[in-house]
This record gives structure tokens, C-alpha cells and sequence, in this order.
């Protein structure tokens, strides 16, 4: 880690694999979000390796590694016969300054190559994908609602059963405005975590790519991005089974059981399933492990300020309330398993005096005469 204190070039930032995963894969293994912040005089390189890294994220033809190494050999070859007639052609004092030039050049060329290798490894092409979002949209007949979250933070969905979803950027639902039937079914494109209302007679079905999330009452996040090569879900309380969407023909229609701290991975181009018993021991679950899945909401004699700030940070809203009022208020009480909208509507019965809440998408507001 300490190698990068000693970075001076764009070219040493694209070089290091896991600066790559953090800019094109979110994945940040190695803490450079906070090593940024720590050396903000490399900051201008960090941008302008990470703006070079995204101009070049989707590439127009698959590579070999053979290619990729043939094209390299080709390059430094023109490269350095353009060097040699270029210096024989220029005064001394230009020529420190073309080559400077050049080997920009030269560098330029070989982080596009390296780029491109890199993100096919890493990522699916539109030939790839196996069942999108539109094909499983299509499929339904009831008039759904989308939501799509283009902004830079996470949005709360609250669904028509008291359900709700914390939907991330770059990510969308759809889902019908009222569950009808004896099946509630959503389809998801990106990243959500799903706190799930109980209704054992009603199972909840979260549709994401080739895979299919079928749960009663739980907490759980799925991450299924149309142009990543994994389909992740993990869970943290309840229980939930997955198995392959019917659309897929190619693999047996079998169903994995997760319980809490438990993940599945599926691969979308090999299509398969692999379980993973314990999160923590999983490098890039761990690593993007976000503040509601870590949060407690367990509660013992707690000061309510000190509850609602834990609901601000896990669902990233803003709640209003009169501090006044309810500053020496304390409560006792498990919120673990239920959705937003349950848990403020339990805090808001504990207190008691006329206490209520409203709630505009990402905005609540509390209203109380204090505690009972």
C-alpha cells in the first residue's frame, strides 16, 4: 500500500490493478477513497488517471491477449523508428522535448491497450448478457411503475405493502403500484437493498437479471448491473432462496437457501452458482458493505436523537423533528427486521403524545408534544 506514497505519474496510478478496480469496478480493496482525501496534492493526477481509465471503460472489439501483445510490439516499433528520424532531423534542444513527447505518446497508446484488456476481463458486453431487465419487464403484463435513481445518492422506495427499497445510483425498479394477487413482484437493474414487509401468504419476488429472489419477510441486497459479469445477494436478517429465472434454459432450475451473514454469486457467463457461507471472509462483499447492512437497530435506553441519527446514516435521509421536544426522550426497542416506514412508525407509537411522521421520498418529518 505504501507504494503509491511514491506515485509522480499518471501512468504509476493506471499501472496498480487496484486503483483500476476502484474506479472501474467501485470496488475499493485497498482504502484509496481515504488516501486521496489524505494526499490531496496528488490529487490532479488521481482525476486525470481516473477521467483516462473511464474514457476508454467500453471498448468496440473483443482482444486476445495474443493481439493485445502483438499490438504493443507494433506500437514501440513505430514509435522508435519515428524517434530515430525525428532526431536527426531536429536541433539538441528540441529533442529532450520530443522525446518527453513521445513516450507520452507511447504510454498513451499502452494504458488504452491495458484498459480495454482489463474491462473485458472485468465486464459483460451487450452479446453477453443472457436476460436483461427489458426482457423481464416485457414479460409482465401489469401496468408497473419505474423508478430510476440518476442521482449521485441513494433513494428510498417505499412499495404499496409498507416494503422498502434503498435504491443506489445508476439503478432502477419497477414495480406495480398495488400487489394484487397472491405474488408481489419487482424487477430490479443495479443495486437495491430490500427490507421486506411479512406477509407469509404474499411471497416477495425481486427479478434481477438471470436470477430470481424469492423471500417472505427479510433484509437482504442484491447487485445485479447489466454490464457486470457477477449477480450478487446477500443477506442480513430472515432467510432467502434464489434460483435461475425460467427464461434461462441452460442450467437446471435449482435453488440455493441463504441465512443471515450468507451470499450467493452467480456468474453470468459460466451461469453458475456459488454460495458463500461467511461474508466477512469474502474480500469484495466486505469491501462494499455499506452502513445499513453494518448499522445495529437493536435499541437499549437509547436517546431518540441517537436512534433517528442511525436511521439518517443507513438510509441516507434527512428527518426533521423537534429536538426540543423529544431531547430527553429514551427508548428500548428492535427495529432490525423491519422496513423504514415500520420502524418510524414504531419509534413514533413508543413516544406516544401525538406523535407522527411524514415521509417524501427521501424527506421525513417527525411532528410530537414529546414523550409519554
Amino acid at each position: 500500500m505504501q507504494k503509491r506514497n511514491n506515485y509522480t505519474e499518471i501512468e504509476d496510478f493506471l499501472a496498480d490493478e487496484s486503483f483500476q478496480k476502484w474506479i472501474l469496478l467501485k470496488v475499493d480493496e485497498q482504502g484509496w477513497e481515504e488516501w486521496t482525501l489524505e494526499n490531496r496534492q496528488r490529487a490532479k493526477l488521481v482525476e486525470d488517471a481516473r477521467l483516462l481509465l473511464l474514457a476508454m471503460k467500453v471498448p468496440q472489439k473483443q482482444l486476445t491477449e495474443t493481439e493485445i501483445r502483438n499490438a504493443l510490439s507494433s506500437t514501440w516499433k513505430k514509435i522508435a523508428d519515428r524517434e530515430t528520424s525525428f532526431q536527426k532531423s531536429v536541433i539538441s534542444f528540441n529533442r529532450g522535448i520530443s522525446r518527453n513527447w513521445l513516450f507520452g505518446a507511447a504510454a498513451a497508446i499502452l494504458i488504452c491497450f491495458f484498459s480495454v484488456w482489463f474491462y473485458q476481463k472485468n465486464n459483460l458486453s451487450a452479446n453477453d448478457a443472457v436476460v436483461s431487465y427489458k426482457e423481464l419487464i416485457e414479460e409482465n403484463n401489469e401496468g408497473l411503475v419505474e423508478q430510476t435513481n440518476n442521482t449521485e445518492k441513494s433513494q428510498i422506495i417505499t412499495l404499496s405493502d409498507g416494503s422498502s427499497v434503498l435504491l443506489q445510483p445508476n439503478s432502477k425498479l419497477s414495480y406495480p403500484k398495488i400487489f394484487t394477487g397472491n405474488e408481489r413482484k419487482v424487477y430490479l437493474s443495479g443495486e437495491g437493498f430490500f427490507e421486506i414487509s411479512k406477509n407469509p401468504k404474499k411471497p416477495f419476488f425481486v427479478y434481477a437479471n438471470e436470477i430470481v429472489t424469492r423471500v417472505v419477510g427479510t433484509s437482504f441486497r442484491i447487485k445485479a448491473y447489466p454490464d457486470q459479469q457477477d449477480v450478487e445477494v446477500l443477506v442480513r436478517t430472515g432467510k432467502v432462496r434464489v434460483k435461475p429465472n425460467d427464461l434461462l434454459k441452460e442450467i437446471k432450475n435449482e435453488e440455493v437457501v441463504l441465512l443471515p451473514n450468507q451470499a450467493l454469486r452467480f456468474t453470468r457467463k459460466e451461469m453458475v452458482f456459488n454460495k458463500i457461507l461467511n461474508i466477512t471472509e469474502d474480500q469484495i462483499l466486505t469491501s462494499s458493505t455499506r452502513n445499513i447492512e453494518q448499522l445495529s437497530f437493536e435499541f437499549t435506553d437509547i436517546p431518540v436523537e441517537q436512534i433517528l441519527k442511525t436511521i439518517e446514516q443507513a438510509y441516507q435521509v434527512e428527518i426533521d423533528y423537534p429536538k426540543d421536544k423529544l431531547q430527553e426522550c429514551r427508548l428500548t426497542t428492535s427495529l432490525s427486521d423491519q422496513p423504514l416506514p415500520e420502524k418510524l412508525k414504531i419509534i413514533c407509537k413508543s413516544l406516544g403524545n401525538e406523535t407522527n411522521y411524514e415521509m417524501n421520498g427521501n424527506q421525513i418529518v417527525i411532528t410530537s408534544l414529546g414523550c409519554n
